[in-house]
């Protein structure tokens, strides 16, 4: 540590004083002193390349020059900071934009709900929505899913270990099978849809169903298109919503601005968080079909839902990349070149395999405890990637989506590197 961070503050003091809830800093113990694009320097002046870019929250890369300069000059010009639901410059600006490049284009037609600054505020936001709007309470999630830490959220999450952490039992949420959980050996939804139509199975009519296109935390677990169509086409008959959590696949993480526009559907309720804000800094949205806007004023808020500086980056950043289909294209063929690294490395190696779709990639090992030994040799050689899945068995790459091809060679090649020597040591 240099003499003028010495002065700063005690070297263990996160420590002494941190909880001991931290997790990443525990697999990644550098002290981190500034970051650009997709490199991450910590205080000791090595850099690291980062294939996890903030949990998702930073698809346009750290410190993004052009959002930078429209945030600075913002902060410059004295722009409301902070604003609640008020109508801001920055807030109605956001809007626009969003209405005239992402929503219109795609013939959407959703209301615009700012529920607080974090995906588990939007999710919060969509559970309470569906029930007050059909009257009922149960909602069905998927196994594997994630959807937040707070309570409404962990209910419909799957991992046990966060959901032990709630205290108190997690009801009204019924879990089903996710896409290829039987590995095709159950038909799909027929365990769902007996259910529903069984007087005697115990479930009561859900007021939504919750899932993700791809599980990022669970383990990069992706939707087939068309089960996701059977999935909208269940609601429909049935009458319940179909909520996307697009939180982590959201804002071109897959390729196109949303994850599920790949299967034609039209979700009820959206979730929207991380890259929204373009710049890393907190915001969230929950968008709704607006026959669903059944709110009363204040009936549902928070206090810092009216980030302003992240409305100016995030309406920078659907300017820049979201006018046309370049950065959607750009961003499926760096996801191509990920995968045919992957194969490749699997073809090379038994004991892997490979799943993902667009940008968000994972290495699944057989022997689990192989992913978290490849993370710790890939920090080691300058590397930042995480492991997910019920038993942390794949290396997830969520690089951001600005990244170069070169950047990204020069990372595939410490984890193929890495992949190799865990696999044979």
């Amino acid at each position: 540590m240099t003499a003028s961070m010495q002065e700063t503050f005690s070297s263990n003091i996160f420590e002494t004083r941190e909880s001991e809830v931290r997790s990443y800093s525990r697999g990644w113990p550098a002290i981190f002193t500034s970051a650009k694009g997709a490199w991450i320097t910590d205080n000791e002046g090595k850099q690291y390349l980062d294939f996890f870019a903030g949990a998702g929250a930073l698809n346009y890369g750290h410190n993004n020059p052009l959002l930078k300069a429209a945030l600075l000059d913002y902060i410059e010009n004295d722009g409301i900071t902070h604003g609640l639901d008020m109508s801001t410059k920055a807030k109605g600006e956001f809007l626009q934009a969003f209405q005239d490049k992402i929503l219109v284009p795609r013939g959407l037609d959703y209301k615009v709900q700012f529920p607080g600054p974090t995906g588990a505020n939007s999710v919060e936001s969509a559970l309470k929505l569906a029930r007050k709007v059909t009257g009922r309470t149960s909602i069905i999630n998927f196994t594997n899913a994630f959807h937040g830490m707070t309570l409404g959220a962990l209910s419909v999450t799957g991992n046990s270990m966060k959901r032990a952490g709630a205290g108190i039992p997690l009801v009204h949420a019924t879990p089903m099978p996710f896409d290829n959980y039987f590995d095709g050996v159950v038909e799909d939804f027929s365990w769902f849809e007996r259910v529903l139509d069984d007087s005697g199975s115990g479930l009561n009519r859900p007021a939504a169903v919750i899932v993700e296109t791809v599980q990022g935390e669970g383990g990069v677990n992706v939707a087939r298109p068309e089960w996701l169509r059977a999935l909208s086409a269940l609601c429909k008959r049935r009458d319940i919503l179909l909520i996307v959590d697009d939180v982590q696949m959201g804002c071109g993480r897959t390729g196109q601005f949303f994850s599920f526009e790949e299967a034609g559907i039209e979700p009820d309720i959206v979730t929207l968080s991380k890259s929204i804000g373009g710049y890393g800094l907190p915001m969230a949205l929950t968008l709704f079909k607006p026959h669903l806007d059944v709110w009363a004023p204040g009936e549902h808020n928070g206090t810092f839902r009216g980030n302003n500086p992240a409305f100016v980056t995030a309406t920078k950043a659907i300017e820049h990349y979201w006018s046309d289909d370049t950065f959607e294209k750009e961003t499926i063929a760096k996801g191509e070149r990920i995968r045919d690294a992957f194969i490749s490395l699997c073809s090379a190696h038994d004991g892997i395999s490979t799943r993902g779709r667009g940008m968000v990639q994972g290495l699944v090992f057989k022997n689990a405890d192989h992913a978290a030994k490849v993370c710790a040799l890939a920090y080691d050689r300058g590397l930042l990637v995480e492991s997910a899945g019920p038993s942390d068995e794949v290396v997830k790459l969520l690089p951001p989506l600005t990244i170069t091809n070169e950047e990204l060679d020069q990372g595939l090649a410490i984890l193929a590197q890495a992949t190799a020597e865990i696999l044979y040591s």
